[in-house]
């Protein structure tokens, strides 16, 4: 666990003089900040914390406060294990006193989390966690979601697939994640591409090591199909896409479309030029003054562009500040009815906390694999995908 206390350390108070006192509506606003900084999702983590202390120094001018409030951030690392985020957002709000929690890295851990919200009354911005169960079955009123969820990254990915007949496989980690993610990506087809099937699913564990029986079982599916034939990939951590290229799937005329990534792993695709998919965040994309602030620092601070989880940390200080400055309190219920509908600016432009599920409605983008692709100038953008064109259902039960 780290604190990140962010202010003044402490203030000397010259008794008798009131004018030297702080003011009385004064105190620390505690956030606590759960991650999985110990796992196959570890870069996830890191980028989102640093994202995270970036969007608060910036959306606070350097003073780490909103009006005479000091915002104090508290790290804890969940190792990607669900019983332990569960105790460890228990422990935030009880022992810690935090006012919101923000987190975390795995959907397992996310949707383990969730009732302790509810539970403690207390509110809970998810970031990145992906799992539509999140914003759905599993939903309660205490959970907002500045993450993107599966169903926004599949009709991203849907409006990246080919017009007309095309027969898709699939690869994906078995999780949460994955597999809310196929259903995603197969229910989006349906409106957005409709000539499109899924005719092969295959799901794996993130340490597998040998892809061989998967990728054959997914070229044996395929590779008698009519028309287009392509493999598509839902995956978090290292990334199987060199297994199956080693494999020749071009010998069925099947293509890969491996999905948006971090910066580190679309580099190992730059020899695929022409390759398209839908992306939640690339760095080169959006044009406004946050990410071209973001853009700097993060160049100066870590010698390279800000990636994936870089801007979604930024977007969920961006939706704290917002919050504590609409509802100028740390109240649960007035911070609820402050975020339920509110619009705030991040490094991908406006977002808005959908009323009925409390989803971040945003932009995504479809992207294209340039020529001469290098391993930080990758991609280019084919189109914004307006999050106002985007059908995305409400599926919580409350």
């Amino acid at each position: 666990m780290r604190a990140w206390t962010i202010g003044c350390a402490a203030g000397i108070v010259l008794a008798g003089v009131a004018s030297l006192a702080a003011p009385a509506s004064a105190k620390d606003v505690k956030i606590c900040l759960l991650a999985g900084k110990t796992g196959p999702l570890e870069a996830y983590a890191k980028q989102t914390e640093n994202g995270f202390m970036l969007g608060l120094e910036y959306l606070t001018k350097g003073t780490m406060q909103v009006g005479a409030d000091k915002l104090q951030v508290i790290v804890k690392d969940d190792q990607l294990k669900p019983d332990r985020g569960k105790a460890l957002l228990e422990e935030c709000y009880a022992d810690d006193k935090a006012d919101i929690a923000v987190g975390t890295s795995g959907s397992p851990v996310a949707l383990a989390m969730l009732p302790v919200a509810e539970e403690m009354k207390k509110v809970l911005i998810v970031e990145p966690a992906v799992a539509d169960s999140i914003t759905g079955e599993k939903w309660n009123r205490y959970v907002f979601r500045t993450g993107r969820s599966s169903y926004q990254d599949a009709l991203a990915a849907a409006a990246a697939v080919p017009d007309g007949d095309v027969s898709i496989g699939m690869m994906a980690l078995d999780t949460a994640f994955g597999r809310d993610g196929v259903a995603a990506f197969k229910e989006a087809l349906a409106g957005v591409r409709p000539k499109a099937k899924v005719v092969a699913e295959e799901y794996a564990a993130g340490n597998t090591a040998d892809f061989t029986p998967f990728a054959e079982r997914l070229f044996n599916g395929l590779k008698d199909k009519p028309g287009k034939r392509l493999i598509a990939f839902i995956w978090a951590g290292a990334h199987p896409i060199a297994k199956f290229v080693d494999m020749k799937p071009e010998r069925f005329d099947i293509v890969l479309a491996p999905g948006g990534n971090l910066l580190p792993v679309m580099a190992g695709w730059k020899s695929f030029a022409g390759a398209e998919g839908g992306i939640y965040y690339y760095y080169g994309f959006p044009q406004n003054p946050q990410n071209d602030w973001l853009k700097a620092e993060y160049q100066k601070r870590f010698n390279a562009p800000p990636d994936f989880f870089v801007a979604g940390g930024f977007s969920a200080a961006s939706a704290v500040v917002a919050a504590l400055q609409k509802s100028g309190s740390t109240d649960s219920e007035k911070l609820i009815a402050a975020m339920e509908g509110m619009s705030f600016d991040t490094p991908k432009g406006p977002m808005t906390f959908r009323k009925e599920d409390h989803q971040a409605l945003q932009d995504m983008y479809h992207w294209r694999i340039k020529k001469g692709a290098t391993d930080t100038d990758l991609l280019e953008l084919v189109a914004t995908i307006p999050a106002k064109d985007m059908p995305l259902p409400v599926r919580n039960k409350r």
